[in-house]
């Protein structure tokens, strides 16, 4: 004889979530069209992104080319050990991190303030031609940027060093000279792509319902009040998830830039993470010790990332997910 009634069992939360299952596979059906455009593009990043992630097992392997991925054996941490006994890694992720966080307190307002100002611009020719002159550095090489630089900060006839002269002071050699290494580094990188940057910030201001500038000319706000108080609140999520984007990042820099730019008197402070993984990898042919050094950056950057994107969830409730 049992002493209580047996509680009811509650089967709603079962039968809701099977119905929500079933309107997901109906609504996908319904819009199959659109995820058959989307195909294509999913296809390839299984192909090109997914599947050679098996890769990274070359970072736990003695790899070599006779023997393969699949036929090298196995070394587990070895080379992880390696990269952290060695006497530089310290420094170098220390200037990784440097110049990853310049970049991003520097850099990252930058786009933000030219899509500003270009947003205030009444004059659509004007516009147009401005918007075009800022964003077609980005399609440069940085081999090209680097010897117009050359060319430029040059002390034998270089322009930069000709108007120094001319106004009565001595010739600084800039390239390859610790004290300027750092500018050089952020505004080039700022000029290279500040005007790409600030399209998708454009894009959100032209996505402004005009309305609410006219609710705040209606409460006597001038031009600087209705940018403050409408403009950068509407475009503020897109400014988290490229925020959140841009701190996954913060362990590479760039290999290209620090490549061409960093020189034997600039290397306490200019070799990098990226640069050296380059260097290990192609240059002396370390292929499990650069894929070791390589993964760490990614592991790094993915904890950034999903660090950045709970803090901005739980602060604002805009996420990537």
């Amino acid at each position: 004889m049992k002493s209580h009634a047996e509680a009811p069992i509650n089967r709603k939360p079962d039968i809701s979530r099977k119905a929500n299952k079933k309107n997901l596979w109906k609504r996908i059906w319904e819009h199959r069209i659109f995820y058959l455009f989307l195909l294509p593009g999913v296809i390839w990043f299984f192909i090109f992104s997914y599947i050679p992630m098996y890769g990274i097992t070359i970072a736990f392997k003695d790899f070599n080319f006779a023997q393969g991925i699949f036929g090298s054996p196995w070394a587990g941490l070895k080379y992880f050990k390696q990269f952290f006994d060695y006497y530089q890694s310290g420094e170098i992720i220390r200037n990784t991190l440097i110049i990853s966080l310049l970049k991003l307190i520097i850099g990252f307002p930058m786009p933000i303030i030219l899509a500003l100002m270009l947003n205030e611009i009444r004059f659509p020719k004007f516009k147009k031609t401005v918007q075009t002159i800022s964003y077609l550095p980005h399609f440069i090489s940085w081999v090209v940027v680097v010897t117009l630089m050359q060319r430029m900060f040059t002390p034998y006839g270089g322009p930069v060093n000709e108007i120094i002269a001319a106004l009565g002071f001595d010739k600084v050699q800039i390239l390859g000279n610790i004290k300027y290494f750092y500018q050089l580094i952020i505004l080039s990188d700022i000029w290279k792509g500040v005007g790409w940057g600030a399209i998708i910030y454009l894009a959100g201001i032209s996505g402004i319902d005009p309305q609410l500038y006219e609710a705040a000319k209606m409460d006597g706000a001038n031009r600087f009040r209705q940018m403050w108080h409408v403009t950068l609140p509407s475009i503020r999520g897109i400014m988290v998830i490229l925020f959140i984007l841009a701190c996954g990042g913060i362990m590479s820099v760039g290999y290209e830039q620090l490549l061409l730019l960093n020189t034997p008197s600039t290397a306490s402070i200019g070799t990098v993470l990226d640069v050296y993984v380059i260097k290990a990898g192609l240059e002396q042919g370390r292929f499990s010790y650069a894929a070791a050094v390589g993964l760490f950056q990614g592991l790094v950057g993915m904890i950034l990332i999903i660090t950045a994107n709970q803090i901005s969830r739980k602060v604002n409730e805009t996420s990537l997910w």
